[in-house]
């Protein structure tokens, strides 16, 4: 009969026969059984630049939104006001580029677990997103001037305490961040002499 020759295979059968043809999911040979260390630092790399992109994309994208629907405003340009207050382009410029800061800030964090270690950091940073897209159609949509200094004074806070947070988990991120304080400390000023002229 052809079954008296047949052989039950077993776990260790099995793992001898893996280690003499392992090949990983791109159908590479792969040697000992293990991923070279080349190919992992590849793909950790590639992950890191999509979440990277992603983190400082999507603030970045809904920063430009909010510039395009509230961002003009004829009463501030027409407004007299003293040689030291941003033009709308400087005002525009620069919270891209706090945006940018953030994105790449917070990503920094993610990179180190800081949202795990410290959830605070979360909702912070999306305080500052949220304070950030409030404040144009505040100030130059409807005008409400007290209103956006109570915004504008709030995301200052806000940066100030992620700052904080965040220098506990990475240093370069709290340093990325200081930049975005003293901006949002000029808007709220900005916004004090709007209030009172």
């Amino acid at each position: 009969m052809a079954t008296e020759n047949l052989k039950q295979r077993t776990r260790d059968d099995r793992n001898d026969s893996d280690d003499t043809a392992n090949v990983d999911k791109d159908n590479e040979v792969i040697k000992g059984g293990r991923r070279n260390n080349h190919q992992r630092k590849m793909d950790m790399a590639k992950r890191g630049l999509k979440s990277l992109s992603m983190a400082v994309a999507l603030p970045l994208s809904l920063t430009l939104l909010n510039i395009y629907f509230n961002g003009s405003s004829d009463r501030y340009v027409k407004q007299e006001k003293p040689f030291w207050f941003p033009s709308l382009l400087v005002l525009h410029t620069a919270s891209l580029a706090s945006t940018f800061l953030m994105g790449l800030s917070s990503w920094l964090v993610w990179a180190e677990g800081g949202f795990h270690k410290k959830p605070t950091v979360l909702y912070l940073c999306l305080a500052q997103l949220g304070l950030s897209l409030a404040l144009d159609p505040i100030v130059f949509r409807l005008g409400a001037y007290w209103a956006g200094l109570v915004v504008s004074t709030a995301l200052s806070g806000s940066l100030v305490w992620y700052c904080r947070v965040v220098e506990e988990v990475n240093p370069i991120a709290g340093d990325l961040m200081k930049p975005c304080v003293a901006w949002a400390a000029l808007l709220s000023l900005v916004n004090l002499k709007l209030v009172f002229s």
